[in-house]
């Protein structure tokens, strides 16, 4: 049986991703992750602004059928056995911190490397590389198989070289559209959740 939080937060992003099904863009202007300051997007006759809220609600937002579906897959596979080990309310404190974290990063490189057209931010991916960490970390010898192609190595070794692509990707600007840094803003926030947790001996060693 999946694990309370992470079926709730799978159903919460399908639902939300319904919702945007139904409104459209009105969803992206007001809890999308924008840039800091005010700008107006001429294609969507509304004027768009940062707000504090956003660092939370632009992660239950998605892009497409696709963007969705991968977040939702990954959290299924790695967040059943991160919440059985953490418990329910450490898991999602540990989510809502990667998600904070990754937003947070991703709002100050979007901020200071701000030129033309300004874009959203919107999907799980911060949290779910948060909760990815977490899995490599708690287990750190567990077979993880990528998909393409299908190599099977331990989680530790996965996360080390997934980290490191995300990292080289952001530098160098490639795979555009994908928010690199916040990938990454991700796992620096459950990072320090976990390590504050094992100082307190709360999480298993």
């Amino acid at each position: 049986m999946m694990a309370a939080v992470t079926r709730l937060l799978i159903l919460i992003n399908l639902a939300v991703f319904a919702l945007q099904a139904l409104y459209g863009d009105a969803l992206l202007v007001t809890f999308a992750l924008w840039p800091v300051g005010r700008h107006f997007l001429p294609e969507l006759q509304a004027t768009v602004s940062f707000q504090p809220w956003q660092l939370l609600t632009s992660a239950f937002l998605h892009a497409n059928v696709t963007h969705v579906a991968l977040n939702m897959f990954g959290l299924y596979m790695f967040g059943r056995d991160v919440e059985r080990t953490l418990g329910a309310g450490r898991f999602l404190s540990l989510y809502l911190a990667a998600v904070l974290s990754a937003a947070l990063v991703q709002l100050a490189v979007t901020s200071i490397n701000f030129s033309g057209t300004p874009y959203p931010t919107v999907g799980a991916s911060g949290g779910v590389f948060g909760i990815l960490l977490a899995f490599a970390v708690l287990y750190p010898r567990r077979t993880v198989i990528l998909l393409i192609p299908p190599i099977p190595m331990p989680a530790w070794l996965f996360v080390v070289l997934y980290g490191l692509v995300e990292l080289v990707s952001g530098i160098f600007g490639t795979s555009q559209g994908i928010a690199h840094f916040a990938h990454l803003g991700g796992m620096v926030g459950a990072y320090f959740m976990l390590r504050h947790w094992r100082r307190s001996n709360d999480v298993a060693q």
